[in-house]
This record gives structure tokens, sequence and C-alpha cells, in this order.
């Protein structure tokens, strides 16, 4: 997210709060803090993350429902003393720039690189797509930015318990990892006393489990590795619940001592092999490397934007050689669907899309399997841009899918179909109906993928109508779905979802939620999604009142800024540019868009916006503004309309 350059606070202070809370000037020194209660107000204020926190909440973080009499001055001379060890060099009466007062409270104002905990959850996110050797130093160094319990001066105050409980499962789903990366690189051993550690502590976590017995077999330990095995299964079986196939599996293989051969990778040779014997330019490898990039797509960030890559070029080559068969089945063969409504590369959808329409001008009528495949890539690669044309070749896909009876190719169809069913506000309804159909047909036929994709769009649009608890069950069902397929990219989503469940259920910390979510969304390899997603989530978050001087939403900033321009005070600014606020695009943002508008022209009292934003909300009354990305909520689409 961009900062304005006047809210970039300074650099000159770094805390620690993953163990005792501490820190350190910019020359070495460490920060004169005081007792435990100094220690605590200041994680309060990390915990918050630049937003103001009232006296009011303050108290009742340090003290709980009964505070002292005196409560209200003491914490007055903390932040008094805190700001002296924060900036001990201020002149005096000179206003504090990172411990300031807002409202009736205070906020600690720190780039996220100087606080430990922050670099921490970067760190485990960007993690994710890179090669062993490289998640392995990441998440190592991650790690050892660990000193103990965080936030130890609070005791159990609900706020710490909570932000302990994220941080620690952030923490051992790196040790998790970074075990799984020694595996890879053949250090089995170094893996083996951290898992154990980590089992120690949360004893049900079957795939540390897994990855303990791998490390115990791939070290020549097989009776420990059966032992670590059975272990879990007994722990499971005594909750009723039954171990993953994957878990038997390796014990099966233990015992038989069937050990997979981990010189021999079946996947590269036949690469090498297809690389050796076609042409570079042949029509068998165009036509063979579309499989190869449906699977990079699916298999984690790096893959998927190697996969964009190589896509672009593939379909150029094909474009150009006549033949509007095989460019059919080379462009069409790449049905991976998406669930969102804007494209990564919008230059290379568009060229993806043009493509396929010049190939179904040259197709016959007689070549409906072809033509489906092509309407569907036009209906994605057209998403997000209110076309006729993308709308108009889903409805086609969808028809010729129905008449062939192909339950794959209705699939593609139908997900297409979704993406361009977000055209106007208050369809959620409507992608809740055709992902039904695409869940019912993947889970008959076995087809993973599509499955996937419609319970994500299915996890959206529960959220979008405020079923919270049908789409924390569709969520747990992606993520079973998504581990025992390898398809790592779909927990980017339902992470996002579970911050979204807590933020409409105004649970704490919400905003942290949302945070670790983005972290890992960064570096998922969607630009697309990611852009501006992280500040109108947290305009969410924030209460009616609060300034958002820190927030910029990208591409989706002229809708951002009335509202932004509003909280300030700024009435007149917001008003003008209301005057001139564009239709937001299509897509899942719709609804929130035009909430921001209507947010922003009632505090500028701007009858003209309101009026828009009325008519453009009115038949998404009752959804919830944002809910459609299934990736945050701005409250109530009725309340705007009331």
């Amino acid at each position: 997210m961009r900062r304005p350059p006047h809210a970039e606070p300074p650099r000159t202070v770094a805390l620690r709060v993953l163990g005792p809370t501490d820190g350190t000037l910019a020359d070495g020194t460490s920060l004169a803090l005081r007792g435990p209660r100094h220690r605590a107000l200041l994680g309060r204020l990390v915990v918050a993350r630049g937003r103001p926190v009232s006296v009011a909440d303050l108290s009742l973080s340090l003290w709980g429902e009964d505070p002292p009499s005196g409560a209200t001055g003491a914490i007055r001379t903390f932040v008094g003393d805190l700001r002296l060890a924060l900036e001990p060099d201020r002149p005096p009466r000179r206003p504090a720039r990172i411990l300031t007062t807002a409202g009736d409270g205070y906020a600690l104002l720190l780039p996220d690189d100087v606080i430990d905990s922050r670099r921490f959850e970067r760190a485990t996110g960007r993690a994710a797509g890179l090669t062993p050797r490289e998640a392995e130093r990441s998440l190592a160094a991650a790690l050892g930015l660990w000193r103990g319990t965080p936030y130890p001066e609070a005791g159990d105050a609900t706020w710490a318990v909570e932000e302990r409980e994220l941080l620690t499962g952030l923490r051992d789903d790196a040790v998790e990892r970074r075990a799984a990366a020694l595996l890879a690189l053949g250090r089995p051993d170094e893996a083996v006393p951290t898992l154990r550690s980590l089992l120690a502590r949360s004893p049900l976590r079957e795939r540390a489990s897994l990855v303990l017995a791998r490390a115990l077999d791939d070290s020549g330990r097989a009776a420990e590795a059966l032992e670590a095995i059975d272990a879990v299964r007994g722990r499971l079986a005594a909750l009723g619940l039954e171990p993953s196939r994957e878990l038997d599996g390796l014990r099966t293989s233990i015992l038989r001592h069937e050990r997979p051969r981990e010189d021999v990778d079946p996947f590269a040779r036949v690469a090498e092999a297809s690389a050796r014997i076609t042409d570079a330019h042949s029509r068998l490898r165009l036509e063979s490397t579309v499989g190869l990039l449906r699977t990079l797509a699916v298999s984690g960030s790096t893959g998927l934007v190697e996969a964009r890559e190589q896509r672009s070029e593939i379909v150029d080559a094909v474009d150009g050689l006549g033949d509007p068969a095989l460019a059919a089945r080379v462009i069409g063969g790449f049905d991976v669907p998406s669930i969102w409504p804007r494209s990564d590369d919008e230059g290379a959808s568009a060229a993806v899309a043009a493509a396929a329409l010049r190939a179904l001008e040259e197709l016959g009528p007689e070549a409906l399997t072809a033509r489906a495949r092509l309407h569907a890539v036009v209906a994605v690669e057209l998403r997000g841009t209110r076309t006729r044309t993308g709308r108009a070749s889903a409805v086609e896909a969808v028809r010729i899918a129905r008449e062939l009876g192909s339950a794959e190719l209705l699939c593609f169809a139908l997900s297409a179909a979704v993406v361009q069913c977000c055209h106007r506000p208050g369809l959620a309804a409507e992608r809740d109906g055709l992902a039904a159909e695409v869940v019912d047909l993947a889970r008959r036929n076995d087809l993973p993928t599509f499955h996937l994709h419609g319970l994500l769009v299915r996890m959206q649009s529960a959220t979008a109508l405020g079923d919270l608890g049908e789409a924390a069950s569709l969520a747990s069902a992606v993520d079973a779905l998504a581990d025992r397929h390898e398809r790592p990219l779909a927990r980017v989503f339902t992470r996002w979802n579970a911050a979204a469940r807590a933020a409409a259920r105004h649970e704490h910390p919400a905003e942290a939620r949302y945070r670790e979510a983005a972290a890992r969304l960064d570096d998922a390899g969607m630009p697309g999604v990611a852009e501006g997603l992280l500040p109108l989530a947290l305009v969410g978050v924030r209460g009616d009142e609060t300034r958002l001087d820190d927030l910029f939403a990208g591409a989706y900033d002229p809708w951002l800024a009335p509202l932004r321009h509003a909280r300030a005070g700024e009435t007149a600014a917001a008003a003008t540019l209301l005057d001139d606020v564009p239709d937001p695009p299509a897509g899942l943002l719709l609804e929130a868009l035009w909430s921001l508008v209507a947010d922003a022209a009632r505090l500028a009292g701007h009858p003209q916006a309101t009026e828009r934003s009325r008519e453009a909300l009115g038949p998404a009354r009752g959804e919830l503004a944002g809910g459609a990305t299934g990736m945050f909520t701005l409250g109530r689409v009725a309340d705007r309309l009331s």
C-alpha cells in the first residue's frame, strides 16, 4: 500500500514484541521503558497497527472491567513516559511524531519494518511460492525473531491472548513449512527437533506429524517414523477423526519399505524428452505445453506468474499459424477458472480474447466443443470490462456445453459465466446458483480444480448474503480440498475470508488479521486481486469518524478519495470529487465502491451523489458491502439506503 509522503513516520525506533516488549533507538541504545504496565500499554498500541485507541479502551486493556480510580491519569503519565523513551531528543512543546494524540486516545505511528512481529508476518507470507532453499532461509530468519511469549507483560488480557494466538499460529505454520523445505533439501535430521517441539505444543497437527514421519524415515529411523504416525492416529481416533489418506499411505509405504525414489522426477523427464524430440514451434509442442501451463497456474504464486507469461507467448505463436482448429485447442485448452473479475494483466487478457475471437470467426459451426471452449475463454479474459461480448460469450459457452452434455466443459462454461455475473450490484445469489451447479458437477465427476472454484465462489456469495456460518463451513471445505490436491493459492482467499468474518462480527483484532492475510496475498502472483484491497478492507474496521489519510486504494482510489476528504472535514473537496466520480468498474467490488460513494455523499451533503449511489445499490439491499469479494466487508448495504 502506498502512503502519502507526509504520512511516513520517523524511522528512529525499533520495537520487539516477540518476547518481552522492548526496543532500541537508532543509535542502538535500549529504550528507557519502565514497568510492566508501560510495556503493556506500548504493546496494546502496537497491536492497534496505527489506529487510535481511546483512553477508555486502554484502561480496559490494562486493568480489565474494574480499573482503579486514577486510571485515566495513570495512562496519561504512562504515555508521557513512553513519549520520552521513544523520542528522547524531542524539543519541549513540539508535538510527538511517534506516539501521537488522536481524539480521546493515542496512536503509535511506526512503519511495519521496525516492528519485529510485522517483519515476521511479512517474511512468512513471502515464503510461499519460493524455492525450497529460498523458503528455508526466509522462514529460518523469520523464526529467529522469536525470543519468547509475545506481550508477556499484558498477562491474560483479551487483546494480548488473541494476538498471541494469531502470532503463534503463524509461527507454527512457519516451523512446519521450514521443516518441509529442509526435507526437500535433503536435510531431514535438522527438521526432526523442531517438528517434535511443535507437536509437543500442538499434538493434533496432522501435517506436522506427516512431515516428522517423513523426516525420520529419510534419516533411516523407520521405527520412530511409525511411532510418530501411530501417535497422531491415536490422538485423532480419540476425537472420532480419521487420518488422511496421505498419512495412511506413508505408513503403508514404510511398513513395506517402499520408499519413493527421490532421484527420479517423471515430470522433468517427460518435459525434457518432449523438448528433445519436438521442434520448438511444432504443433505438438504447442498443444502439449498447454497441459503443463494448467498445472503451473494452480501450483502456487511462482507457477501462476510463469503460466501467465508463457501462455501469452504460446497464444502469439499459435495465432500466427493460420490453423483455427489448432488455435481453438491451444487457446481453449487453458481452462483454469478465475474467481476474481479483474485480470492480473489486462493487456495480455485482451490479446488472448482477441485471438480467441479470431479463431471463432474461422471455425465452422460444427466444431461445437472448440467453439464452447473459445467462448468460455473470451468470457474469462474480458471479465470486468462491461462488454456485451464477454457476457454473450458466457451465455453461448453454457448453451453449447449443456447441449453436448460434457461435465468438464460445462464446468468451464459456468465458471466463465460466474465472472461475467457482476456487471451490476446485487448478483450474489445468481453467482451462488451458478457455483452450486459447478460444485455438484465437479464432485460427481472428480474435477478438483472446478470443485475448488465452485466452493470459493459459494464462500464469496455466502459472505455477501451475510450467512457467515455457511461461509466458514465453505472455507473449511476449500482448505481441506486444497490440501488434498495441492492447491496452495486457495488458502489466500480463505484467510481473507476468516478476516472478513471477524470484521463483520466486530471481533478483535480484525485489522491484524487483514494485514496478515495481505502479507500472503502480496506474494501470491495475483496483482489484480491485491491492488487496493487492504486499504478498502481497513475502511471497514475503522470507526465511522476515523480519518483515512493513510489509506490509498490504487486503481480504486477515485471511490475512496471523496470519503478520505470527507472524514478529514474537507467537505468541499469531497463534494468536488463526487461531482466527477465515475461508475465503478464491473466486478465484485461494485457494492463496496458504491457504498464508499454513499458514505462520502452523506458526510459532504451531496444529494446528487447520494441519489446515484442509492439507485445503484438498490438491488443489493440484502447484501454486505464488499462481501461479494469474500475478503472484506463494509457493513450492510441497507444502511446506505435508509
